[in-house]
Parts: C-alpha cells; sequence; structure tokens
C-alpha cells in the first residue's frame, strides 16, 4: 500500500472515535456517513454542530488527499487552512451523510465542497475547504 493510498484510508483515530464510516471514495466524490447516537447530540436534542462539522472536514480532507494522490503532492497529507460552513438545518439525531466533491486541484491550493445530507434529503451543511500539502 502506497503512502496516499493509506491517506485515502481512515487512518484517523479521531474519526473512528466519533464514529464516521466511509463509504466510497472515487475522483469525482468522498461519501461518509455517521449514525448519530446521544453522545452527537446537543442539550436541545439536535446534533450538535461539531459532529456535524467533524463528519464533513473529515471527509473534505478524505477527498483532498484522494484528489492529490498520484500527482505532485503525493503522499502529502492536504491539510485544511481555510473553511467556509454555512449551517442550512438541523435534526434529532438520526442518519446524515456527507459528500465532497474536487472544485479546483492545484499544485498548491485544493478546493473541496462539501455538502451535509440528513433526513428526506435535508440539506444541513454546505463547507468549502482550501487545502495545501503539509
Amino acid at each position: 500500500m502506497t503512502e496516499a493510498t493509506q491517506l485515502d484510508d481512515d487512518t484517523s483515530p479521531f474519526s473512528r472515535f466519533i464514529g464516521l464510516e466511509h463509504l466510497e471514495i472515487t475522483d469525482q466524490h468522498a461519501i461518509t456517513r455517521l449514525q448519530t447516537e446521544a453522545h452527537h447530540l446537543n442539550p436541545t436534542g439536535a446534533i450538535h454542530g461539531g459532529a456535524l462539522m467533524a463528519l464533513a472536514d473529515n471527509t473534505a480532507t478524505r477527498m483532498a488527499n484522494h484528489a492529490n494522490a498520484g500527482g505532485p503532492n503525493d503522499g502529502r497529507f492536504m491539510v485544511g487552512i481555510d473553511a467556509h460552513a454555512t449551517f442550512l438545518g438541523n435534526q434529532p439525531g438520526g442518519l446524515v451523510t456527507a459528500e465532497a466533491t474536487p472544485v479546483r486541484v492545484g499544485r498548491r491550493i485544493t478546493v473541496i465542497r462539501t455538502r451535509v445530507i440528513g433526513d428526506d434529503d435535508r440539506l444541513l451543511i454546505e463547507l468549502t475547504t482550501t487545502h495545501i500539502p503539509a
């Protein structure tokens, strides 16, 4: 297994700890889901914003690493340096899915757009992240 391939895998102890399930990764997208439990909720019973952001950010970073594999940044971890999130909704627990797609994959900067979707295909978060090779 090459170093770049390892970056595509679930190597993050944090993502495993919070229960992220990486479903698919291709050149077009990365898909990750989270089946929420009581510890993912805020005091009002909705999914904690930090849990939603962790899902989105982890999916975006996996996409950035995959998109850079085989290119000039092969084997280098793509560090997020900027994130713009718009929280558009929430729900009381349940299953949430993130899909990340590349916007720009360059030699120095990679931009990823990630959407977090909840029940009934409801858009919960739009996230745009910028990544650079470490």
